[in-house]
């Protein structure tokens, strides 16, 4: 049999039945477009999580007091755990590869507009940080400037406000030049910073930036929360943490400190993100299963039906071999139509699931789409194996006399 003649009967044998074609292929066509929502809306998450995380940068590394192991040791030993301070940044600067080194401390307070006419206040957050924090995560200010360059530890009374409390203070009026109380103490304002929005639910608008030395004070902190620092992008990472250890480790005596590169909290990131993405997949594949149990169930049924036909093609030439391959190909045909169905279908919704909800990451990866699609392709031929074998073992004269 020609391979065009092969293709017509099946299409015809699968159009002669439209109704019950239909709804085989929609079982396939459901898990397809389970398959394809599914993975775009984890590939959304992931790109989401990345993008959020890499507008700061990527070489940037993350030093918090502690270490994030466990360790054994005597029973009643002390701990002796030395608090990250505004001289160990300061020493930071002069590691190997590193840019810029920002101290960090952070808590809640009242910010208050100083007025003859009357004051607003404002709960926010309060960032103690140094000059070099717009440089190390790469954020702009829109007006006036960012902190000075002032010794950390004897910093001027100076603010800089988010744009979101420079708004909720000052209105439309610049706030530049303005006195603010910050925790009680007397700022002046010389700078607001560009919008940024909310970054996994922290709105970095509502912030005001102040000297982490005063930030200390505020707080009655010892310890500085973070340090961030930044180094030259082509520096080899390996090389960049032995530097901060070398010199961290020099001062404290020992290791009592975290290190967490951001390349590093990405890639464990994009691990995770991947499995959720995959193990999403695997639910939806559960459903291209069932569709497959529908065509076996109406590739059964319509070999029941179609037996006066298989015999006639047994005995006109017909071999067991070319009636298994006919019913197979009409199995994978059907697998096809389904699938490529469930393709359009789901990627159609996830455009608009887009269009309309725009703050709902979607984004369709074509590997998972080629591989529903072929998994279609195959389920089908493996549910239509059963059906096919057993009209291929028809006997000629029994399957004629069936007429």
């Amino acid at each position: 049999m020609r391979t065009a003649d092969f293709a017509r009967f099946a299409l015809q044998s699968l159009t002669a039945h439209p109704m019950r074609t239909a709804l085989s292929a929609l079982g396939i066509a459901i898990g397809i477009t389970s398959v394809i929502l599914l993975t775009s809306i984890g590939q959304g998450l992931h790109q989401f999580v990345v993008d959020e995380f890499t507008q700061f940068g990527t070489n940037i590394i993350g030093i918090t007091p502690g270490r994030t192991d466990t360790r054994g040791g005597p029973v009643g030993a002390i701990n002796t755990i030395r608090p990250l301070s505004i001289d160990d940044a300061i020493a930071l600067r002069r590691a190997p590869h590193v840019l810029q080194v920002d101290p960090t401390v952070q808590g809640n307070g009242d910010v208050e507009t100083v007025s003859d006419s009357g004051s607003r206040s404002r709960r926010v957050m309060i960032y103690g940080v140094s000059h070099a924090m717009a440089d190390v995560v790469k954020m702009k200010v829109s007006s006036g400037s960012f902190l000075p360059d002032d010794d950390p530890r004897s910093a001027r009374a100076f603010v800089v406000l988010g744009a979101k409390v420079a708004s909720e203070l000052f209105g439309e009026r610049s706030p530049l030049g303005a006195r603010v109380r910050v925790g009680g103490e007397r700022y002046r304002v010389i700078g607001v910073m560009e919008p940024k929005g909310d970054i996994l639910g922290m709105d970095l608008d509502d912030m005001v930036y102040i000297p982490v030395g005063r930030a200390l004070e505020m707080f009655n902190r010892e310890s500085l929360g973070e340090i961030h620092l930044s180094y030259e992008p082509t520096a080899p990472l390996e090389e960049v943490e032995a530097a901060i250890r070398k010199v961290l480790s020099t001062r404290h005596g020992r290791e009592d400190y975290t290190i967490t590169p951001q390349k590093k909290m990405l890639e464990t990131f994009g691990t995770i993100l991947d499995t959720l993405t995959f193990a999403v997949a695997a639910i939806g594949a559960i459903s291209l299963l069932v569709g497959g149990i529908g065509i076996l169930t109406i590739l059964t049924i319509a070999v029941s039906e179609r037996t006066a036909e298989i015999g006639l093609l047994r005995a006109v030439g017909a071999t067991q071999r070319r009636i298994l391959t006919l019913f197979l190909g009409e199995a994978a045909v059907l697998a096809a139509i389904g699938g490529a169905s469930g393709l359009g279908l789901g990627i159609g919704v996830a455009l608009l699931i887009k269009i309309f909800f725009p703050a709902l990451p979607v984004e369709t990866p074509w590997s998972y789409a080629l591989a529903a699609e072929l998994s279609a392709v195959v389920i089908g031929l493996i549910a239509g194996v059963l059906p096919a074998r057993r009209a291929a073992r028809l006997d000629p004269l029994e399957a004629l006399r069936s007429e």
